[in-house]
């Protein structure tokens, strides 16, 4: 059912992006799978290029696995974001759509311009990437009072730095309790 949803959007931005179509137009036939928890959607490419919802019964070719979180950080435009959706599947294939993925923008100030005019279309799409930017510093800044205060405040969380030291000082005990061993075998044979 998302499938049928996801494909009219995704086609909308990809005739937006002739060089996205003939990206994914050598893997006429193949199936890409976007698991987000609790959706999954299947899209097969059709020889346009475009993208179709799959059969039910379709096999994936290339299966792309990640977060809510992780998925709108990924159309939000974080780079790193993609480095920790986990791919699996056809190589080749999964490296098409996911170029395709991060390069293909959506010109929302261009439609929004068909139906309210230019003027009016610049602004609301100024107003929206403000109210993104301003979203995302608001995470952001949760993100790091929350970490702080489950690390400082609560002490749930350890910091990289102390469990680092806390193993360094259990190697030292292990050296000093072996050496000590050593040690006292060699007093008991004299």
């Amino acid at each position: 059912m998302f499938s049928h949803i996801a494909a009219a959007p995704i086609n909308h931005v990809l005739r937006g992006e002739s060089w996205a179509l003939r990206c994914l137009q050598p893997f006429t036939g193949y199936t890409a799978k976007f698991d987000v928890f609790p959706f999954s959607v299947s899209l097969t490419v059709s020889d346009s290029g475009e993208v179709l919802a799959s059969a039910p019964n379709a096999v994936a070719d290339a299966t792309f696995r990640c977060s809510p979180a992780l998925a709108l950080r990924a159309l939000g435009g974080d780079q790193a974001a993609y480095h920790q959706v986990e791919v699996s599947g056809d190589t080749e294939f999964a490296q098409a759509v996911g170029f395709v993925v991060r390069n293909a923008r959506w010109d929302a100030e261009e439609d929004l311009a068909r139906v309210f005019g230019d003027v009016v279309a610049h602004r609301a799409v100024s107003a929206a990437q403000s109210l993104l930017r301003l979203q995302a510093r608001a995470a952001a800044s949760i993100t790091r009072n929350l970490a702080d205060y489950l690390v400082e405040e609560r002490a749930l969380i350890t910091r990289r730095q102390d469990v680092e030291t806390f193993v360094r000082d259990i190697d030292t005990l292990r050296d000093d309790t072996e050496r000590l061993a050593q040690r006292i075998s060699r007093l008991r044979h004299l």
